[in-house]
Formats: structure tokens, sequence, C-alpha cells
């Protein structure tokens, strides 16, 4: 089973090997989407979890016992048609290549069911088409 998920870390618990442990303890394996962690301050990962729904559940309460903040990423990707211009900018930070140009019309294609939600093209979109929602 694979499970998204956003870890919240308190200055505490920044530096404990968390991706090890859920590899090493619970035989969990996590596929790191995106992370701002930092020395000192608070850190937030997204994560995709991939194991044992059993084993998930239990990484998580222990997670959660080691006072890291875990929610469920249920957001998606949501892409204003009206508002997008086809620029193609948002292709060049898609780590998945959920986002590409049709070759033939250079219009926008967006392959949600590679999407990750790393949210790298929310920033890049020069029109704001992009966004994301529940």
């Amino acid at each position: 089973m694979k499970k998204r998920i956003t870890l919240t870390f308190p200055r505490s618990t920044v530096q404990m090997p968390v991706t090890y442990r859920l590899a090493k303890d619970f035989n969990v394996a996590a596929n790191i989407i995106r992370a701002q962690v930092a020395p000192n301050q608070v850190g937030k990962l997204v994560v995709e979890l991939l194991g044992d729904i059993d084993e998930i559940d239990a990484a998580l309460d222990w997670m959660r016992s080691q006072s890291i903040q875990v929610s469920l990423a249920s957001r998606e990707i949501a892409i204003a048609e009206d508002r997008c211009v086809d620029c193609g900018l948002c292709t060049g930070v898609c780590p998945t290549e959920a986002l590409t140009l049709a070759p033939d019309t250079f219009k926008l294609n967006f392959a949600r069911s590679r999407c990750v939600v790393c949210e790298q093209c929310i920033p890049t979109c020069p029109v704001q088409a992009i966004s994301t929602n529940f």
C-alpha cells in the first residue's frame, strides 16, 4: 500500500534519522517528495510511504509518539485551463513529468496519475493558473 503524508518536525526531532528508522524498524520504504529541513529549525517533509498497511500504521503511530506531526496529504494539483497560457515553464520543474507540452499543439498536458504533489510547479507559473485543492 502507498500513503502520501506530510511530516512536521519540531526543532527537537529534526536531527532524528526518521527514514532510516522507517525502513529498519517498520519495513516501510519512504520516497521523499519534498523536504525543508535545517538544523535547529522546524522541518517539513512530504513523503510517500510504501509497505504493509499495518506496518505503515505502526510507523505513523511511532512518529506521532516522537512529537512529529503527521497529516495525510490529500491535496491535488489543479490547473485553471482558462488562465493557462501553455508557456511550459511548469514542465521544466516537474520531477515526474506529470506536466508536459504536446509536441504537435504545444498545449499543456497534465497526467494526474504521475503527479506527486510536490508543488514545485505552483510558484513557477507566471499567470498563477496552478494551485492545490483538497
